[in-house]
């Protein structure tokens, strides 16, 4: 009869496996599983854009100040795919352009033929201001809207917002595409509007975004641009072209070369739900960034969680969430 020697080793590696089968064993009685747990998939603009950075700003404060809850940020090219997903789901917060938001609801501009219904959708708060700034070469002498006649301009791409403000200028005024001497289509992408009006192929293009902005301080900076001042008559008319459009304007001396106060139009950047988020998540996200509003100042001047004092939906169609209420209701 063969005896077993007790003294015989165990190799390495059933040793090895032995340690992490124990190790597994150990994770599982020691750490403990919240059954509450889950992430939370917020929309945002494309990479390297503002509403991306926004997005993942906000993440860092929910993940660091709400419990249970863990932040993705997840870019997209437009607010069409944002607000899509966030309907069907896909998404649980999005930051939308109000402007967007209301065409979605209304189904006018780019949602005009879309069979889907976004009454589902839900307010949060206001994040910040998107003004429109309307940038021209100095040697174009435009310092009006009416001096945009003539000139070579860029209305952006077909269906971009960019378009959509020319499109909207020229409705107040009666204008024509005829009216101007060029009228080209340029994207934001690749920069291939801002190197046109470098070079001066165009003399006037929209640009559409938080100040201070790094693509207007270079324009200013090394293209000879100035911004053109509106009129009071003619804000007022753009006001009451759409009912997502606010009165805004960009501080004096935000830029050097351009020290004058200007007041101007434009759209606010929401934080958008659906009805199927619970109302106490949203009410802590809402508590967790207004505790964290220094931390969102210290990242840009123009970000803030802006205090709601009436109903979303007079401007965009859509009611606040139910957590929303509550917490601004409470602060």
């Amino acid at each position: 009869m063969k005896m077993t020697n007790p003294s015989r080793k165990i190799s390495p590696v059933k040793w090895f496996r032995q340690m992490i089968s124990a190790f597994a064993w150990l994770l599982v009685v020691l750490v403990p599983l919240s059954s509450s747990a889950f992430d939370i998939r917020i929309g945002t603009g494309e990479t390297g854009s503002f509403s991306h950075f926004t997005g993942r700003t906000i993440c860092r404060i929910i993940n660091k100040q709400v419990e249970n809850l863990h932040c993705t940020v997840v870019p997209a090219a437009s607010h069409v795919y944002n607000l899509t997903n966030l309907q069907g789901g896909s998404l649980d917060i999005s930051l939308v352009d109000s402007r967007m938001l209301y065409d979605a609801v209304a189904h006018k501009g780019n949602f005009e033929f879309f069979d889907i219904s976004y009454d589902n959708l839900r307010g949060m708060t206001t994040l910040y201001d998107i003004p429109v700034s309307i940038v021209a070469r100095k040697n174009a002498g435009v310092t009006s809207m009416e001096d945009l006649l003539g000139k070579r301009i860029n209305a952006g791409a077909q269906r971009s917002s960019q378009h959509f403000v020319i499109d909207t200028i020229m409705g107040i005024k009666g204008w024509k595409e005829e009216d101007f001497s060029l009228m080209e289509e340029l994207p934001t992408s690749l920069s291939q509007d801002t190197m046109a009006f470098c070079y001066g192929s165009i003399q006037v293009m929209v640009h559409i975004g938080v100040h201070p902005d790094p693509v207007l301080q270079k324009l200013f900076k090394l293209c000879q641009a100035r911004l053109v001042i509106l009129g009071q008559a003619d804000i007022d008319k753009l006001l009451d072209s759409h009912p997502a459009f606010i009165r805004t304007e960009i501080p004096a001396n935000t830029y050097p070369a351009f020290p004058e106060r200007a007041t101007t139009f434009g759209t606010t950047m929401k934080l958008v739900t659906s009805d199927s988020l619970d109302a106490e998540t949203v009410y802590n996200i809402l508590d967790a960034l207004y505790r964290g509003r220094k931390y969102l100042k210290s990242a840009h001047p123009t970000l803030g969680v802006v205090m709601e004092s009436e109903s979303e939906k007079s401007h965009t169609g859509i009611k606040l969430h139910p957590g929303a209420v509550k917490f601004f209701t409470e602060k």
